[in-house]
């Protein structure tokens, strides 16, 4: 076997060809002819891009996701991993062909559910989440590595047909991971298409928003003990003082010491260091990631698009809704010192017990 036969079959492996789909194999392109005096510039990678992936894979693709009743056919699962770069190189090597549909439109859409579903969720999970730090969290769920390391997890890459594009003056690179991200976007939309808007609601939450993710990490605070006053005085609570609870080995070169916050009787936090500084900046960090992460339980979790139907339907006609109650709004900014960015102090807001004396007319 010479070197391009061994790298054409090496390519054809990687990429899940199957050479019993191939009307000839290996191609007549690859097939050099002593008498014909013309230099061979066959290319076994481009040329094993360009083949479409099996029906079994395809079709084993759909049944391993579990969604063989909505991928029914294998065009349908071949459109959804056919991302719209491959059309150029599709049409270099065969320009008289028609044009293979992509997953453009589907991953659009399915970017726009997946981004609906994840605010949704987030919002109503936690309350009280900055505005900054939920759109990390989005995009920690729905975002474009996450996508790519789904579409890895569910067994996609030999699947998808895609070509490398270089930075323009338009659009950045276009890298693997990139193409990779529209096949689990393309499959939220035909889940919608197919089924309905719950059905894709609950694909996103089994393969996205059931993982966890460390939101601890992406709230920053540059004076965390002066955010947790002016948070404190915004929910109308006695001012936060700090308590040594334990220590040892103070007069060691290794101490440990561990600080207390309490607001009146109620302890807000604590934090751990080896000076009693850098306790204290942790119990006030500890404090404030109680409060802002504070997450509503399961059984309470209602989101907005669970009142949709669960089946097929018209948007502008009146039917069955599911019952909703909406979650309580919380304070979702840190106003004060948040990642070092805002130098603007919240305003002082009333009390519960002023509110109720302003209410009945006494003077505060």
């Amino acid at each position: 076997m010479g070197h391009v036969s061994k790298r054409l079959y090496s390519s054809a492996s990687k990429l899940a060809v199957s050479t019993s789909q191939l009307k000839q194999f290996p191609p007549k392109e690859a097939i050099l002819r002593p008498d014909s005096g013309k230099p061979n510039f066959f290319d076994p990678e481009s040329w094993a891009t360009l083949q479409p992936p099996p029906t079994s894979a395809l079709t084993a693709f759909a049944h391993r996701i579990g969604l063989a009743n909505v991928l029914s056919s294998a065009d349908v699962v071949r459109r959804a991993c056919t991302h719209k770069s491959f059309v150029n190189l599709h049409a270099k090597y065969y320009p008289s062909s028609p044009t293979p549909p992509t997953n453009a439109n589907l991953a659009t859409l399915g970017n726009a559910l997946m981004g609906l579903f994840a605010s949704e969720h987030l919002h109503a999970a936690y309350p009280h989440l900055p505005t900054r730090v939920l759109k990390a969290a989005v995009s920690a769920h729905v975002g474009p590595l996450t996508c790519a390391s789904v579409a890895q997890e569910m067994g996609a890459v030999p699947l998808l047909r895609w070509h490398r594009q270089p930075t323009t003056p338009t659009s950045p690179a276009l890298l693997h991971s990139d193409a990779l991200a529209s096949i689990p976007r393309a499959i939220t939309a035909l889940v919608y298409q197919e089924m309905s808007l719950q059905s894709a609601r609950k694909f996103v939450q089994s393969f996205f928003l059931s993982r966890r993710v460390d939101l601890r990490s992406m709230i920053k605070f540059r004076d965390p003990k002066q955010a947790l006053i002016e948070t404190v005085e915004k929910f109308g609570h006695e001012r936060p003082k700090s308590r040594l609870l334990r220590e040892t080995g103070r007069y060691s070169n290794s101490p440990v010491f561990v600080v207390g916050i309490f607001s009146g009787q109620d302890k807000l936090g604590e934090g751990f260091g080896s000076s009693l500084k850098m306790a204290e900046y942790r119990a006030a960090e500890d404090s404030l990631h109680r409060l802002y992460l504070t997450r509503t339980p399961d059984h309470l979790l209602q989101v907005p698009s669970s009142t949709f139907p669960s089946k097929q339907g018209n948007i502008y006609k009146t039917g069955s809704e599911a019952p909703y109650t909406p979650g309580v709004l919380g304070e979702a900014e840190i106003m004060y010192a948040s990642s070092g960015r805002s130098n603007i102090v919240a305003p002082k807001r009333l009390t519960l017990e002023e509110i109720e004396a302003k209410r009945e007319g006494l003077d505060v």
